[in-house]
């Protein structure tokens, strides 16, 4: 407590006799952290007037008649017959999704292949990596039990 007490009478003495204030360089850091990100968020900004105002100008200039033709429902061209909801099949999904779900995992096989052969990561790296396809292995295999793989 009075090494703090201490060092803040310095500072103020130092203050004094400079007539500037020591935590002067952490303020500016500081300010240019925040500046960089005011151009961030000046930008952001730019981009939502410049999307606000295209939607508004098309708002204004667009020709309003409406037709009882204009507002039905548009089928390439075909006239709508029956109901608007159609049963469809869930395993195209399901094949779509575990397309998804194994392109993404692809991607962090990138950053492992450099890590790995960074001097000093190879082992913990490896070891991660088997863990990681692991998970993949047991996915795809619960995937394959519940027969999701199979094709009818």
């Amino acid at each position: 407590m009075a090494d703090e007490a201490g060092a803040a009478t310095a500072a103020e003495a130092e203050v004094r006799e400079r007539g500037t204030d020591v935590r002067e360089p952490t303020v500016e850091v500081a300010a240019d952290y925040f500046r960089s990100y005011s151009v961030v968020g000046l930008l952001a900004v730019v981009g939502v007037l410049f999307v606000a105002v295209a939607f508004g100008a098309g708002r204004l200039l667009r020709p309003v008649v409406p037709t009882p033709e204009k507002l039905l429902t548009y089928e390439c061209g075909v006239d709508p017959v029956g109901e608007g909801w159609a049963h469809t099949q869930v395993r195209y999904y399901v094949y779509a999704f575990l397309y998804v779900i194994f392109a993404v995992d692809s991607i962090f096989l990138f950053p492992w292949a450099t890590v790995f052969a960074a001097p000093g990561y190879g082992a913990t790296t490896l070891v991660e990596m088997f863990i990681f396809l692991g998970f993949l292995a047991v996915g795809l295999l619960y995937a394959y039990k519940k027969g999701v793989l199979e094709w009818t």
